[in-house]
């Protein structure tokens, strides 16, 4: 059995963040929604989330902006969320041990129930 590292280094990040990204890409079920939205701008969507995570995950502050506004509009709904998850915490346990790769999962959960969160409520108010 081999021992795991935790994620320490922007390398490390940009192994979970390409690794996760290739999985959606092909995924049956989210990976249309991600295509559609990101199209050919998939090298800008993975440095940005380079940054996000570096930012999150290592202290570099690197990251600005939002992360919710692009997504506000997207055809998804809880399921889809967590697929995302699913996915995510799959990577993560494949590449990483330790508690920066446990703080991922946490952050990329509550980064998801939030997003759900946001976009039922926007998807309510825009039908009243």
């Amino acid at each position: 059995m081999t021992l795991l590292n935790d994620i320490t280094t922007l390398e490390d990040i940009k192994l979970l963040v390409d690794t996760f990204y290739s999985k959606v890409q092909k995924d049956k079920f989210i990976g249309p929604i991600f295509n559609e939205k990101i199209g050919n701008h998939w090298t800008e969507h993975l440095e940005k989330m380079y940054r996000f995570w570096q930012t999150i995950l290592l202290e570099e502050h690197t990251y600005s902006g939002s992360p919710f506004p692009p997504h506000k509009q997207l055809p998804v709904a809880k399921e889809h969320f967590e697929r995302w998850m699913e996915i995510f915490t799959e990577t993560t346990d494949s590449l990483f041990a330790g508690p920066l790769a446990e703080e991922a999962k946490l952050r990329a959960k509550n980064m998801a129930e939030m997003f759900n969160y946001k976009i039922e409520y926007f998807r309510n108010t825009e039908k009243n």
